[in-house]
């Protein structure tokens, strides 16, 4: 069953990774799906090929969503190309990892903008759309760091615990006009990225999960479907763990 059917979704941040799964999941599900890239123009090429081929609409836009106006310009494409926004999910982020006596001003900086100031761009820009047609869905791409912290991550904790408070106001503010905001908090998910790292402590992090095992980008994307589907219809403001049990 396709539970998306039609629908319209902006995706940040897609062009691999969580993103890149989340936009495969809702192509299956009938979704025209609208995703934004940073500078990787030939997997995000690839990846919009892929997904038209799926029966859906598709399309990548080079944007920088840690720019309002950018953000802005987006949507307006979007809107354009698509004729509708019905889910906005807010994916894009990165990592400076460093403890905080050795982390630089810009690092803090460059991650709060580009994780955090994001989500306010992107949402205030796709607000008046769902606001006029008084439905719609926000996804916040948080984290289990920005819920329990982590040791030399303060930038990307403080970033994802703000994206958290940040979810539920807008729940509040915009709950009346049927448009729902919810944040999913990713656990250990298991990308290009973390094939980079040391097997022996990637096995560690494995073993510290109840479920004994990392997740996928597929684990995200199927909490995502949920939320931006009827199937959630009367749930905002909450934070979804998908951590194979890690805050247990």
């Amino acid at each position: 069953m396709k539970l998306l059917e039609g629908k319209n979704v902006i995706i940040t941040g897609a062009s691999r990774g969580i993103g890149k799964g989340i936009a495969q999941v809702f192509a299956e599900h009938g979704a025209n799906v609208a995703f934004t890239y940073s500078s990787s123009e030939a997997p995000a090429l690839a990846l919009e090929k892929e997904l038209t081929a799926k029966g859906v609409k598709a399309k990548a836009y080079k944007s920088n969503a840690a720019s309002f106006e950018a953000s802005e310009q987006l949507v307006a494409n979007v809107l354009e190309d698509f004729d509708g926004i019905d889910v906005l999910i807010n994916n894009a982020g990165i990592t400076k990892d460093n403890l905080l006596m050795r982390m630089g001003e810009e690092d803090f900086d460059s991650v709060i903008e580009i994780n955090l100031k994001s989500v306010f761009n992107m949402t205030k820009a796709v607000q008046r759309t769902l606001l006029k047609q008084r439905k719609g869905s926000i996804i916040n791409m948080s984290s289990v760091v920005g819920v329990k912290g982590n040791a030399g991550q303060t930038n990307y904790a403080a970033s994802k615990a703000g994206m958290i408070g940040f979810t539920k106001s807008v729940a509040l503010e915009l709950g009346s006009r049927n448009i729902r905001c919810n944040a999913i908090a990713p656990g250990f998910i298991e990308t290009e990225m973390t094939e980079k790292l040391d097997e022996k402590v990637v096995e560690g992090w494995r073993n510290a999960i109840p479920l004994k095992r990392g997740g996928a980008p597929e684990d995200v994307a199927n909490a995502c479907v949920f939320l931006a589907s009827d199937l959630s219809a009367y749930i905002t403001g909450q934070v979804l763990n998908v951590d194979g049990g890690m805050l247990t």
